[in-house]
């Protein structure tokens, strides 16, 4: 018996706690179940990846380079030189090399190779020219192409310009000097991280060109899987940015950017100066206010509490600081060029380990009569007039450009940049009037390259090892006797400072604590009632007294059934 209400105790108690949980993670049990049966077909991805063969696109465009054989006729790296200001001597400015190459990280498509920077820290330069100058006047204009940073990017460009088309155009001399129409891409150092969008724009007063920067431009996307940035302008002067085919940026030419396209109509007149007498101070001290005499200009705001008593363990005779115990002489010291060799100072220890050392004096505070020094309250300005502004006269430099988007002719693609990382890779190259083709471009090449590199990167990429759960994220399903052996020392560790509180977090404890003490109340009380060789005397007196009758009752009983007469019994005959 004791064994059957240890047993239902310890069953009772476990489903307290397990009754709390029961749903949750029955609920968790299934999800779990349909998950595995949905994630299935994954166990396919440890098979090899394909990866499909490269061919070139027949999409036709004013420009489109994919790296194709014959590319170093179409492409020609910059030989521009700078003059040393100090030596006079000329030294090569963009020396760093360039390659056409397949990819070596997550590669995606074989055969398909793109343009790369091979070295570190250094500029490089190089640039393609079109067949024929590219003037989008009333058309749209298109700029795409594919970024690969294989070994990231912490400092460094990777976005491409639009040369100006003039008869000056010499692409071994490509340089940040060379005049371009626009420049678009990625750029990130440090915390600067940005895709640019900067056009170049003609007054048309002074046929000066000013550079004018998208305000607010997105964030490059720093990852070594391939990534599409796309640069669409419309006759109706609005644009859009498309980073991996969505939408990134959009606005207007003549609202976006910094300069504006246009300048204002009116300008502050510079000949206009403020009158001598004209007041633009709002607020004065009031004139008629005086210092009231109580006032004690010299309080000062901390004096010395005089009610301060030396603490009973301050060490008056400990100094606060004391020679290094663990300090050595080194051993190159010499004392006739370094002087006599002393060990550094430290704190003493024993004043940690006291109120305090040295000579005591009383601590300051603050002192109630301290008011500091009296000022007059402000009161209005009676002679104010107000902020004083020069008037405006009409800007003589104005003009207004309604159609920014007709950009001057283009005649050459270009990188010029400068990285401390190599092996950026370059590809599929769009330049022209359609986003059609822009976007059948990306479908055949983008869209196929993409996922192959997103599945090469997730096999490339360790799994996180799983962290240690805490106990209110254990499931009893999971592990029943872990589950209860960290609830009941949360519940410990909890109570020790607040009961209540522990309750109320640890609710499962509570109750199974509350089903054990009722189950142990429960078999005291069956024991004091249990027969066997336990029982008291009077427990076995009464139950002899209780016994009489009814063994009175078991023989006139008998002796009845013996005076009845037996009932026939029935058989069953079968039928002839």
């Amino acid at each position: 018996m004791r064994f059957n209400a240890v047993l239902a105790s310890a069953l009772f108690s476990s489903a307290a706690l397990y009754g709390s949980v029961r749903a949750d993670d029955t609920g968790d049990v299934l999800e779990d179940a349909s998950s595995s049966v949905v994630a299935e077909p994954s166990a396919s991805s440890s098979a090899p990846i394909e990866h499909p063969t490269f061919t070139p696109v027949a999409i036709k465009a004013p420009f489109l380079e994919q790296f194709t054989d014959g590319w170093e006729s179409r492409w020609v790296p910059s030989h521009a030189k700078k003059e040393n200001d100090k030596t006079g001597d000329e030294e090569w400015t963009y020396i760093g090399n360039w390659a056409v190459e397949e990819p070596t990280v997550f590669k995606a498509i074989e055969g398909d190779k793109g343009l790369i920077v091979k070295d570190k820290a250094a500029h490089h330069a190089i640039s393609a020219k079109f067949p024929k100058k590219i003037d989008n006047k009333g058309k749209t204009l298109v700029v795409q192409y594919e970024v690969k940073l294989q070994n990231g990017l912490e400092c460094g460009g990777a976005y491409l310009k639009l040369l100006r088309e003039n008869k000056a155009l010499h692409l071994d001399e490509f340089s940040n000097a060379s005049p371009y129409v626009i420049m678009f891409g990625p750029d990130k150092c440090g915390s600067a991280n940005k895709v640019h969008f900067i056009f170049q724009h003609k007054n048309p007063k002074t046929g000066e060109y000013e550079e004018k920067h998208l305000r607010a431009p997105p964030m490059a996307r720093i990852v070594k899987t391939t990534t599409l940035y796309t640069l669409i302008v419309k006759p109706d002067q609005t644009f859009e940015i498309k980073i991996d085919g969505e939408s990134a940026k959009n606005g207007t030419l003549l609202e976006d950017f910094t300069p504006s396209v246009n300048p204002e109509k009116e300008i502050s007149d510079p000949k206009d100066k403020k009158p001598e007498g004209w007041v633009d101070i709002a607020r004065i001290p009031d004139p008629e206010a005086t210092k009231p005499e109580d006032w004690d200009e010299s309080a000062p705001y901390e004096i010395v509490d005089e009610e301060a008593t030396k603490p009973e363990d301050w060490l008056d005779n400990e100094p606060t600081v004391i020679p290094d115990p663990e300090a050595q002489r080194p051993e190159d010291w010499d004392d006739e060029e370094d002087g006599d060799w002393a060990p550094p100072t430290v704190r003493n220890p024993k004043c940690d380990e006291a109120s305090g050392c040295g000579k005591w004096e009383p601590p300051m505070k603050k002192n109630p009569d301290y008011k500091g020094k009296w000022t007059a309250s402000p009161i209005d300005n009676p002679a104010y007039k107000g902020p004083w502004e020069p008037r405006k006269i009409p800007n003589p430099g104005y003009f207004e450009d309604k159609t920014p988007a007709n950009f001057e002719p283009m005649g050459a693609v270009g990188f010029e940049i400068w990285t401390m990382q190599n092996d950026i890779l370059f590809d599929n190259i769009y330049i022209g009037h359609s986003i059609e083709d822009a976007e059948n471009l990306k479908a055949l090449t983008f869209d196929i390259k993409h996922p192959i590199e997103k599945l090469e990167a997730a096999e490339a990429t360790p799994p996180e090892p799983e962290k240690p759960k805490s106990p209110s994220d254990l499931k009893f399903l999971e592990d029943p006797v872990r589950y209860v052996k960290e609830k009941v020392e949360l519940f410990l560790a909890i109570a020790k400072n607040d009961p209540i509180m522990a309750v109320k977090f640890v609710p499962e404890v509570a109750g199974g604590a509350l089903a054990i003490l009722f189950t142990a109340v429960a078999i005291v009380i069956g024991s004091l009632f249990a027969t066997g060789g336990s029982s008291t005397p009077q427990v076995k007196k009464a139950a002899e007294k209780a016994s009489e009758p009814t063994a009175g009752a078991k023989e006139t009983a008998s002796e009845t059934k013996k005076d009845t007469p037996e009932a026939p019994k029935r058989t069953s005959k079968k039928a002839d």
